[in-house]
């Protein structure tokens, strides 16, 4: 039989038709195998099996011969790895090995087909198709023209009756589609043309395959390879590195209808009906959030979710739609019940005094997420001027106020490590308001707070009294080492900020020695006479 050899027009996913006919496959062959036959035997003879005339199996022995066969028993020695010698490497496989396990597997893939189906079939098909990779892999299987263009834009054109006529012998046609991707995605597209339910088919399949499967597919036309594995992807879980994969697809092909659309409907908000629209509901559904956060009745469930959600905003700081009005809105409701609560427990009423310490630790929780939007400016100033929580803060017992301290803690933190820049009226005002009772409240934090970075604090602290002017500086350093000699451990230790202002105050005013020297730039001139 003459088989007649077709050129077509590299079509828009790196393939390349070419006039080459497609090598043969050399088909691996798997290794031998060996059958234990002799070891069988050799067992089964020394246990006295084949030998009708020998001795019944010896039963195991009894406790007491075990017993008293063991001072003959040697123990065995065992040689354990050393830890600290490092593993020996893995074998590479070498580049001619994968092409082999490759070309097997591509192999494996084409043999597999159930009856009644024609892929591949060789004694009916009228194209020979070769796929070869980018890397040089060829495989050569046998399809259907009547299949191809009745299922695929792109074959219906190349292949069609007017071009059939123009050739001089009928076929078979050898066709080659080079630098072809995953050369088992084009196989498989190939296939589920010729399925009869393609969505059964690709529920064997991963989401990574179907997404290669889908771009295949877009490519050559096959609208309902297409819509199958739109369908697919629909109802399929996602995992992490899955979901970027599928919208960076998705987003790359522009596919037109309603079924990329409502895969994209599973990640956002904005999509409807392929047309993306403003999100205006996305900032009241993050403010609900918030107040079901903070009003939550289980503790534990409300701490873990809480680090979910910070973690959350943390991770996607884009997202513009949780207003500034709105996150202080949430703080005004928390500092309000705070007060209430506060001023009611100095006042000897203690009958909700477990409130305190749940609204001031959502105070912290929301101070956290305006700090790392870096909108906390405001909530200093709010903080710093709460004068009658100040003054009511001794009558309280420290059991139930020093989580009020953790706020004013973190107010340290973030203005000794540049995250709240405020003007120094407002940095003094909040030392000046709640400096004294965050010293009172120390010992309780360093022994009930669990996971506070006592450093982290100390140093925030110290950094942050160094921002004011040298005189306010002297004033707070010197009442910090007075309470410091008398507390000991119960007084934050911000012994770096004392030597940082002693070395302004005295070194660099009064003495000379501490002084740099200026630098002095001396011109010489050369007499070229």
């Amino acid at each position: 039989m003459i088989f007649q050899q077709l050129k077509l027009e590299k079509p828009s996913l790196d393939m390349e038709f070419t006039t080459t006919p497609a090598p043969p496959i050399n088909g691996l062959t798997s290794p031998n195998s060996f059958t234990c036959g002799f070891t069988n035997f050799n067992s089964a003879l020394t246990a006295g099996l084949l030998n009708p005339m020998s001795p019944p199996p010896r039963s195991s022995p009894t406790l007491f011969e075990m017993m008293a066969s063991e001072p003959d028993i040697q123990p065995s020695s065992h040689i354990l790895p050393n830890p600290s010698m490092p593993l020996a490497p893995k074998p590479q496989i070498s580049a001619e090995d994968k092409q082999a396990l490759t070309m097997q597997r591509l192999s494996n893939i084409l043999a597999a087909r159930s009856p009644g189906n024609q892929f591949n079939d060789a004694s009916t098909s009228d194209i020979k198709l070769a796929l070869t990779s980018k890397d040089g892999i060829t495989v050569s299987m046998n399809v259907h023209r009547p299949i191809l263009v009745a299922h695929s834009r792109f074959f219906a054109v190349k292949l069609s009756d007017r071009w059939i006529k123009q050739q001089r012998v009928s076929g078979p046609y050898i066709i080659e589609i080079a630098d072809c991707d995953d050369v088992e995605v084009y196989i498989e597209t190939l296939r589920l043309m010729y399925c009869k339910d393609l969505r059964k088919k690709l529920m064997k399949e991963d989401v990574t395959r179907v997404l290669g499967i889908l771009k295949v597919s877009a490519a050559i036309g096959f609208d309902a390879g297409v819509l199958s594995c739109l369908e697919y992807l629909e109802a399929a879980p996602w995992a992490e590195d899955e979901e970027e994969k599928v919208v960076s697809l998705l987003t790359e092909l522009r596919l037109d209808g309603a079924g990329a659309a409502e895969v994209l409907k599973r990640v956002s908000l904005e999509v409807n009906n392929g047309i993306e629209e403003e999100g205006s509901e996305n900032g009241d559904v993050l403010l609900n959030l918030l107040h079901v956060v903070l009003g939550g009745k289980d503790e534990r469930a409300r701490r873990d979710i809480k680090g979910l959600v910070s973690k959350m905003l943390r991770e996607n700081p884009s997202l513009s739609d949780l207003r500034k009005e709105s996150l202080y809105s949430a703080c005004g409701v928390c500092l309000q019940s705070l007060r209430h609560h506060f001023l009611q427990a100095a006042a000897s009423d203690f009958t909700e005094v477990g409130q305190i310490s749940r609204q001031a630790d959502n105070l912290h929780w929301m101070l956290d997420i305006l700090i790392d939007r870096q909108i906390a400016e405001e909530f200093l100033r709010k903080w710093a001027s709460q004068f009658e929580l100040s003054n009511a803060h001794s009558s309280i017992p420290a059991i139930h106020r020093f989580e009020v301290s953790r706020v004013t803690a973190r107010l340290f933190v973030g203005i000794g490590k540049g995250q709240i820049l405020v003007p120094k009226d407002s940095r003094s005002l909040l030392l000046r308001t709640w400096l004294v009772p965050f010293y009172r409240d120390f010992p309780w934090m360093r022994k009930a707070s669990k996971g506070l970075d006592r450093h982290l604090i100390e140093e925030g602290l110290g950094s942050m009294i160094l921002t004011l002017p040298l005189a306010q500086q002297q004033e707070i350093f010197l009442g910090w080492f007075e309470r410091f000699l008398n507390s000991g451990e119960d007084c934050p230790n911000i012994q770096r900020g004392f030597e940082a202002w002693w070395k302004r105050a005295f070194w660099r005013r009064n003495g000379e020695e501490g002084r740099p020297r200026p630098l002095r730039i001396t011109v010489a001139t050369i007499d070229k006479r």
